[in-house]
This record gives C-alpha cells, sequence and structure tokens, in this order.
C-alpha cells in the first residue's frame, strides 16, 4: 500500500553539525503522525526537508509519492504547511489573508470564494475572518494559520508547533478540528512539545540529537517501558539515550 511519506537513512549536516541523523520513518494516509523531542531533537529540520524546503544531506524520501530532492516543487503543490512562528500578514484581515494565500495556490476566484466560505465554516471563524489578523487573540490567529494551510485542499499537511503558546482549553479545541481533517483524508504530521497532545496521535517519533530513539503508539511506548504516562517515558528515554550517547 502506497505510504504518504517514506524515509530512509535521512540525514541533514549544517558543516560539522548532523541537525537530522539517519532517520527512517513511514506515514500511512489519513494518520496523525506526531513528532516530540528536545529543542534542536531535529524535528523542525526534518519536516522542513519533507516539505520540500531544505535539501538533505543524505538519504532519500518521498512524500505523496515525490521524492524530496528532485520534486519539491511537486511536494510543496500537495501540502499544507503551518509554520511554527504565525505567518500571516497582520495588517490584512483574515479574508484578505485567505485571498492572497489562494491565489498563491493558484485557486481560480470562483473556487476561491467557496472555499474561503468552507473553511469559515469549518472552522468556526465567521466571527473573525473580516477583522485584521494582527488584532486577533493568539488562538485565533492559529485557527487562521490552519485555514490557509488546508485552502487548497492538501492530501498532507505538515503543523510545526502549532499550538505553541496558547492556553490548554484552545488547544484541546485546536485538536477536535485536526480529528476532524483526518476523518475527512488528510494526512496530518504535528510537532509539539506538549505529552498531552502527544497522546492524540496515532504514532508518535520521539527524537533526540538528530536520531530517532523510539516510535511507536504512545500507548505501547508507555506500556514497553515499564511507565504510567507518556512524560515519564520521554525523560527515561531521553535519559538512556544520554548515557549510550
Amino acid at each position: 500500500m502506497p505510504k504518504a511519506i517514506e524515509t530512509h537513512n535521512l540525514t541533514r549536516a549544517f558543516g560539522d553539525f548532523i541537525a537530522v541523523n539517519d532517520v527512517n520513518l513511514t506515514v500511512d494516509y489519513s494518520e496523525i503522525f506526531g513528532f516530540i523531542g528536545p529543542n534542536g531533537a531535529g524535528k523542525t529540520t526534518l519536516i522542513r526537508m519533507l516539505c520540500g524546503l531544505l535539501t538533505p544531506t543524505a538519504g532519500s524520501g518521498k512524500v505523496n509519492g515525490f521524492d524530496i530532492t528532485s520534486q519539491p516543487e511537486k511536494i510543496k503543490r500537495t501540502i499544507g504547511y503551518m509554520s511554527q512562528r504565525f505567518s500571516l500578514y497582520r495588517d490584512l484581515t483574515g479574508r484578505q489573508n485567505l485571498v492572497f494565500y489562494g491565489s498563491v495556490y493558484g485557486l481560480s476566484s470562483k473556487e476561491l470564494r467557496a472555499r474561503i466560505d468552507e473553511v469559515t465554516s469549518e472552522l468556526d471563524l465567521g466571527g473573525f475572518i473580516d477583522r485584521l489578523t494582527g488584532s486577533l487573540p493568539i488562538g485565533w490567529r492559529q485557527r487562521l494559520a490552519l485555514a490557509a494551510a488546508i485552502l487548497h485542499r492538501p492530501q498532507i499537511v505538515f503543523l510545526d508547533e502549532p499550538t505553541a503558546g496558547v492556553d490548554p482549553a484552545y488547544r484541546r479545541t485546536f485538536w477536535e478540528l485536526l480529528y476532524e481533517l483526518a476523518d475527512k483524508g488528510t494526512t496530518l504530521l504535528v510537532t509539539t512539545h506538549y505529552m498531552d497532545e502527544a497522546e492524540f496521535c496515532k504514532r508518535i517519533c520521539i527524537m533526540h540529537q538528530g536520531r530517532t530513539i523510539a516510535m511507536g503508539p504512545p500507548r505501547e511506548l508507555i506500556e514497553k517501558h515499564g511507565e504510567t504516562d507518556l512524560e515519564a517515558t520521554f525523560i527515561k528515554l531521553i535519559a538512556t539515550s544520554n548515557r549510550t550517547g
């Protein structure tokens, strides 16, 4: 069965520093797959390679059937990307931002109007879509950024720390939206520092110093390592990795 994402010994070095080191993974279509790890673990670098934004130093990978080294432009047309930093224009309204991004994705005027109406309804943006983006609370800005990422109906969406800085109640609401997208067939790759969010993923990859040190369903990893929750499992795995080098 075709995979949404697959990598083989994927590596990225910056001079003598190896940010991503021999990463092997597969992600199924419609799966919510999470990456967790300390700052500097290599999560964002890996995501940027999978999005066709950064060329690997070694190894290979495919996203939606396209090669990340030789076909990055084709990858970009079939994915959505919500970056760690808020990327919309604060001096435009939400609608104006969506019009701009929809035009970049090549949607016709008719398609764009219909699609903006759809995502506004799906993400409950009606009360905010015509307000200046910079005036919105952070949670609603993040919801608008998600709307921009899914506007062109991508099969795969990458979300890099999508709920950083927002309150726990909103984080849960945001994840309900992600589940709805997955139920409709969208594949989601999410990086997060929050252990409760990681447990919402079907599978997770724990990264440390550029390497994958554990991968699997959160509950299975917890039970395998004899812990009671994912945070304790994460701490144990990181400590073990530090001791073994």
